[in-house]
């Protein structure tokens, strides 16, 4: 063989040798079974060490190599737990699920709906954006409530539900306030409105009655203005929207020449919205 031809030889065997050992390189591990205590130990360890991804990881393991044992259940809810604690809530979700379907009437079912509630509670989003989220929180807060009423995740799924729902009233008034600032005041007030009948018991009420008191007033609807002003009055009288809004009435009805005694006269024929 010529030397030239040998050494081009020569190069392409080297090249063919270093491929086939980088290859060996990036094979993945051998797979070694390894006893369930000794993988669920090393998963409690990561966790313990807040290593938490790797926790996940072996506790997913446990229930890899030993799926039928009970270290595997309460491996499956562990990785759950792990993965929520590094924030991967939609794998949180994903093996609370799973644990759910599999182990429904297991002593944790309730920490598990509790922990999938938590997971969706944590991703609620600014009241700006789109809100399918607070709404899955709400459902998953619901069914701890309704599957687990004397549970204390059921109590501390209350208080979830309460902010949960004040952040949709929220929402409710963003929407609202835009539509307002832009001078379209039909959809503003079915907005505010919507506050008013839907979400009675949260922060956004009075804000939603002044607004709603403005709105009225910027269609010409003096008489509607004045009703819900009274209201706001009746129920908020200490507020500061009320206030606000009482001048605002009090100054249109001055304007228009009418009685200044309007107020009395108004809340005498209303009780309560609530």
């Amino acid at each position: 063989m010529p030397r030239s031809a040998h050494a081009k030889h020569l190069i392409a065997v080297c090249g063919l040798a270093f491929m086939l050992a980088a290859c060996s390189s990036t094979k993945e591990p051998e797979y070694v079974e390894r006893p369930v205590a000794e993988l669920y130990n090393t998963a409690q360890n990561l966790l313990d060490q807040k290593e938490y991804q790797k926790a996940a990881k072996a506790f997913d393991e446990v229930e890899r190599q030993h799926p039928y044992s009970v270290w595997a259940t309460k491996a499956t809810l562990m990785s759950a737990y792990s993965y929520y604690q590094n924030n991967k809530y939609d794998d949180a979700i994903s093996a609370l699920d799973r644990f759910i379907s599999l182990h429904p009437a297991n002593a944790d079912a309730a920490y598990a709906y509790y922990l999938k509630a938590l997971s969706y509670y944590e991703q609620i989003s600014d009241v700006r954006r789109d809100q399918q989220m607070t709404e899955n929180a709400m459902q998953s807060l619901d069914d701890v409530i309704r599957r687990f009423p004397d549970s204390k995740y059921a109590r501390d799924a209350k208080l979830k539900k309460d902010l949960t729902v004040d952040h949709m009233a929220g929402k409710e008034m963003s929407v609202g306030r835009y539509y307002q600032d832009r001078g379209d005041f039909l959809p503003a007030i079915n907005r505010f409105k919507k506050v008013v009948s839907d979400y009675q018991t949260t922060t956004h009420v009075p804000e939603a009655l002044s607004r709603l008191t403005e709105c009225y007033l910027a269609l010409g609807l003096t008489g509607e203005a004045q009703k819900t002003a009274s209201v706001l009055g009746y129920n908020f009288p200490g507020s500061e929207w009320y206030k606000d809004s009482y001048d605002l009435v009090l100054d249109k009805k001055t304007a228009d020449g009418a009685d200044e005694g309007w107020w009395d006269a108004t809340t005498g024929a209303i009780s309560s919205l609530f």
